[in-house]
């Protein structure tokens, strides 16, 4: 970790540094910081334990190249930002490092919910990243409002819900309409999902890989471009019962 730590100090040395990585800030390095993250994911899906490795190096990098701009800045170094996430884990699990009788996720996020408090929260809802991806956040903040008691009691509702949000989709003809309306059909399938105890990001990035898979196999058929579309459904047919066993 030393190592690392030096290797990013030179790299940012103002006169013999790295002219590409002494130009960078906070905000232009961001979303270096979110793609080594879905690299991170997308390793661990793939079960590449070699490449989850390099991976999770690739995100370390990132952590030590905030922390460095932020030490040349004298707002804190790498010291601070693993002190910060020692003493937050040690404070959210009072009942293994303190003297909490009883643990779980309960005080976990009772935990949680003290902290944003102290922070001066003034909703329920404050905390919930942005930058997070919209099915993520969806849920996020459907799971906040949830525990002050706004959620139906069951999926009946989200399920009603998504029915009403289409039939709102397809009376708008206004594109700016449409768009919020698909909006709140795509809230409303969160919400669903939730209530179904399924994860909605998860779920379609497995949606994905199976349009993906199941194009990829049809894709190279002789003259599929030229095809109907008629045809390219039938193609689309007998990959997905060759690939499931089944066409429904």
């Amino acid at each position: 970790m030393d190592r690392l730590v030096d290797i990013m100090r030179r790299l940012r040395d103002p006169v013999t540094g790295c002219e590409w990585d002494m130009v960078q800030t906070f905000a232009t390095i961001a979303p270096y910081t979110i793609e080594e993250a879905y690299e991170v994911a997308d390793a661990i899906e793939r079960g590449d334990m070699a490449d989850l490795k390099d991976e999770l190096g690739d995100l370390l990098l990132q952590v030590v190249f905030h922390s460095r701009m932020a030490e040349e800045a004298g707002l804190f170094d790498i010291g601070n930002v693993a002190d910060a996430i020692s003493d937050k884990m040690e404070r959210r699990h009072p009942h293994i490092f303190g003297d909490a009788p009883n643990g779980g996720h309960h005080l976990w996020e009772q935990v949680k919910a003290d902290e944003r408090a102290s922070k001066g929260a003034q909703s329920a809802l404050d905390g919930v990243a942005i930058g997070l991806p919209a099915l993520m956040r969806a849920e996020k903040l459907q799971k906040r409002a949830a525990r002050t008691g706004f959620d139906w009691p069951d999926p009946s509702g989200p399920r009603a819900k998504i029915v009403e949000e289409l039939e709102e989709l397809d009376a708008e003809q206004d594109r700016e309409r449409q768009e919020e309306e698909l909006g709140d059909l795509l809230f409303a399938v969160v919400n669903l999902a939730r209530h179904l105890k399924i994860d909605a990001e998860e779920a379609l990035r497995k949606a994905n890989r199976k349009f993906e898979c199941r194009f990829r196999a049809i894709e190279n058929e002789p003259g599929f471009s030229s095809l109907d579309l008629d045809a390219k459904e039938e193609l689309w047919r007998r990959a997905k019962l060759d690939q499931t066993g089944s066409v429904d």
